[in-house]
């Protein structure tokens, strides 16, 4: 493992929006990084990891890049796979010869969904979807090519600026519709992308410095609602009444991969790590929400982003 800030972050998936809220922190940090969308670096193939290890020799590597197509990885299963464990496999494999840190970023899909408190990071997985057993298998591959510099950073309903989230839909729902039936039995934790790539940022930076054991981490806003109650928040966040949402169940909306009907984390690792864990989701939606009322800019491919599936 390196501490030469002179070593750049390599920043797969560039194209998504929490990449690009990282790269923006890395930057106003004063740390190089070098942004790799999928045109740059597939990281399913094993010349091209190579390659970009060779001409960049970064000291972090965070992997934003994923199939995150949740519904159409339980008929494409193979593809999902090969993003989300070959290509951590592969980038692994490269971190270990280069001493390099990685931090993978992973799911509450790897849960089963069924716990009524929130999932330890060391709680048993389940995952009931494709999409879920690819991201574990891209986890399973961190944990066993990287026991000493693998981090596994799980996150989910993240919403930001630089691309389509649940947020982002419901604002521009909001000026169409005069009411909206949002299911109400799902729980979760809408986590803000600038808010994990803060932590992202100062995670790699403590790994390094081995101030941060590696392991699992969960990367979500602390609290928990239902997508009924956020879109509610949004609502009263636009001024507008939130009695216009209304609640409904998930059997209203049959969707061909199963949606995890709670799926809380804890955040009790970030304390040996010397880190806060991210805060409340109504403090950090209050504090992101002027940055979400413009149009989206055009949305990644599925393949460069790690954005929550809609409810």
């Amino acid at each position: 493992m390196t501490t030469d800030r002179a070593r750049p972050w390599l920043v797969t998936g560039a194209g998504g929006m929490l990449a690009r809220d990282l790269l923006a922190r890395l930057a106003a940090a004063g740390l190089p990084a070098v942004a790799a969308t999928r045109g740059d670096l597939d990281i399913t193939d094993p010349d091209a990891v190579r390659a970009a290890f060779a001409a960049h020799r970064p000291a972090v590597v965070v992997n934003c890049a994923a199939w995150t197509a949740v519904d159409d990885a339980e008929e494409r299963e193979a593809e999902a796979l090969a993003v989300n464990g070959t290509g951590p496999r592969l980038l692994a494999e490269a971190c270990r010869g280069a001493g390099s840190v990685l931090l993978q970023v992973s799911t509450d899909y790897v849960f089963d969904g069924r716990a009524r408190a929130p999932y330890g990071e060391d709680a048993p997985t389940g995952p009931r979807s494709a999409y879920g057993r690819t991201k574990l298998a891209g986890e399973e591959a961190v944990r066993t090519l990287l026991p000493d510099t693998g981090y596994i950073v799980r996150t989910a309903w993240l919403y930001g600026a630089g691309g389509s989230s649940f947020v982002r839909t419901a604002i521009g729902l909001e000026r169409t519709h005069p009411v909206l039936d949002v299911v109400d039995d799902q729980w979760g934790q809408p986590t803000w992308t600038a808010d994990l790539a803060d932590r992202l940022a100062e995670l790699g930076q403590r790994a390094l410095t081995g101030a941060a054991p590696p392991g699992v981490y969960h990367g979500t806003s602390t609290g928990a609602t239902t997508w009924f109650a956020l879109c509610q928040e949004v609502f009263r966040l636009l001024g507008a009444d939130p009695a216009r949402v209304r609640p409904t169940t998930s059997d209203r909306y049959v969707r061909p991969a199963p949606r995890p009907a709670y799926s809380a984390l804890g955040h009790d690792r970030w304390q040996a790590a010397g880190m806060a864990p991210i805060r409340h989701w109504r403090a950090a939606l209050a504090d992101a929400f002027p940055t979400l009322l413009d149009p989206p800019e055009p949305p990644a491919p599925p393949t460069d982003t790690e954005s929550p599936p809609a409810p």
